[in-house]
């Protein structure tokens, strides 16, 4: 499996893992000029802004620790965008991160603020 199956399957996981928590799937790989997000998604009170990391060893860390900061404002930017684009300025959002470590799955609420 290369890495762009890999984050396909990690991305399948972890919408329907969301969807179990009643989550609602806005987008799936929204993509501008700024960059991707992986997941767009309501828990009904906020606009969840989801990126999902996987990885079936530690050997560069846990999934998570991808997350920098830099990837972060990457997604924050891409985040604006579409918020701009849906007329949805002013809404609550969130940004969280789904982990999935072997066969783990770890939700981070609030893993990060802009």
């Amino acid at each position: 499996m290369n890495t762009r199956e890999s984050g396909r399957s990690g991305e399948d996981i972890a919408a329907k893992y969301l969807s179990k928590k009643k989550y609602q799937i806005l987008e799936r790989n929204f993509s501008c000029h700024f960059g991707e997000i992986d997941l767009i998604v309501s828990d009904g009170t906020y606009v969840v802004f989801v990126e999902v990391k996987s990885r079936q060893n530690d050997k560069f860390g846990l999934p998570r620790e991808a997350v920098n900061w830099h990837k972060q404002q990457t997604i924050i930017k891409c985040a604006q965008y579409w918020l701009f684009k849906k007329n949805l300025t002013g809404v609550p959002v969130r940004f969280d991160v789904v982990e999935i470590f072997r066969s783990t799955v770890t939700h981070i609420i609030d893993a990060y603020r802009p």
